[in-house]
């Protein structure tokens, strides 16, 4: 992910002033690799680089808190991978300790970025599908789909107690919420280990952390829906998929195919690509690329870390997600794993 920020940073007009690394010696080449300045001695030395105006933390799960804490004391904008924390309480703290501060805090919730999925929005806020009363869909990988595939993220000590809704589970519900306009209000979710022993560090470990889940829901605005979330789907490399129901039309994307969007109707359907005739403003303001050219997922992340830097200028872009959207990632994963432990609905906070 550092090197997605460093192209991201660059195409906004930024300049990598400053790397630091987990390793203090691989400072310099992890520097050279990704087209920085320098490299830094450690994250806090780097925090306090006078070089350094904006923070991006890409680092795992367990040390965000400390960081974006050390940033926002520092008085800097910070850009961080999500999730922002572990626990609700730390990113509520963070949320706080950035709108106290005034500063620009933002989490890459960057499938926002789609056109297609401006499209479908736009067309949402206009009325066009009538009364949403379905919202379904899926976020699909197959990363770690094979017994011996491990990775941090396995450890809760790492990557925090849900690891497949967690890491990519919120990103459906994020773009579910964003495109709709709706918040989950309650849900019952099952969590699934596919695989119960993966490689440790000193052989077979058990998994304590979720490979997939499904999660029933209901919105505050009356519908309901349903996501199945898995790291272990042989073939799917990274397949979020929606279908947004309404009353008089219903609205599909997929990020493997994301320069169209469906639009279902009673008499007809109808595909819409990316910049064609009819392609609202929002979404043209997305479309960086001539029809035809595929725009994909390090376009959408341009665009973030362009909105970003717009936002510290003192610009508004519309749908910028910030460390509000981190905190209420963090209080969906916390009723997902509260509501897979007691087998139960549970109401979830707003």
């Amino acid at each position: 992910m550092g090197t997605v920020h460093t192209h991201a940073v660059r195409a906004a007009g930024g300049r990598v002033t400053r790397v630091a690394v987990s390793d203090a010696a691989g400072a310099d080449a992890a520097a050279a690799r990704l087209g920085a300045d320098a490299g830094s001695l450690s994250a806090e030395h780097l925090i306090e680089d006078p070089a350094v105006d904006v923070v991006h933390i890409c680092t795992p799960n367990s040390t965000h808190t400390a960081l974006a804490d050390a940033a926002l004391a520092a008085g800097k904008p910070v850009v961080c991978e999500k999730p922002l924390a572990t626990s609700v309480a730390d990113a509520s703290r963070l949320l706080d300790a950035a709108e106290s501060r005034n500063l620009v805090a933002t989490v890459p919730f960057v499938y926002r970025y789609y056109p297609s999925v401006r499209e479908a929005r736009a067309r949402i806020e206009r009325g066009e599908a009538g009364r949403l009363w379905l919202l379904h869909g899926s976020y699909l990988q197959d990363w770690l789909s094979q017994p011996t595939d491990t990775n941090w993220r396995i450890d809760p000590d790492q990557g925090g107690g849900s690891r497949a809704f967690g890491d990519i589970g919120v990103h459906w519900c994020d773009l579910m919420e964003f495109t709709t306009g709706h918040r989950i209000s309650r849900m019952a979710a099952r969590t699934i280990t596919a695989h119960p022993e993966r490689p440790g560090g000193d052989g077979p470990a058990a998994v304590t952390t979720e490979d997939g889940a499904v999660i029933l829901f209901e919105t505050d605005e009356g519908a309901s829906g349903s996501v199945v979330v898995s790291q272990v789907s042989p073939g799917r490399k990274n397949r979020l998929w929606f279908s947004f129901d309404g009353t008089a039309a219903s609205y599909e994307f997929n990020q493997e195919q994301p320069d169209s969007l469906w639009i279902g109707g009673r008499s007809e359907n109808k595909v819409l690509p990316r910049g064609g005739e009819g392609a609202s403003t929002p979404a043209n303001a997305y479309s960086r690329l001539p029809a035809g050219h595929p725009q994909g997922y390090q376009d959408c992340f341009n665009a973030f870390v362009a909105d970003t830097y717009g936002a510290i200028a003192g610009a508004s872009p519309d749908g910028l997600p910030t460390f509000s959207d981190g905190r209420r990632a963090a209080v969906l994963t916390q009723a997902v794993v509260d509501s897979a432990r007691e087998q139960t609905w549970i109401e979830v906070a707003k």
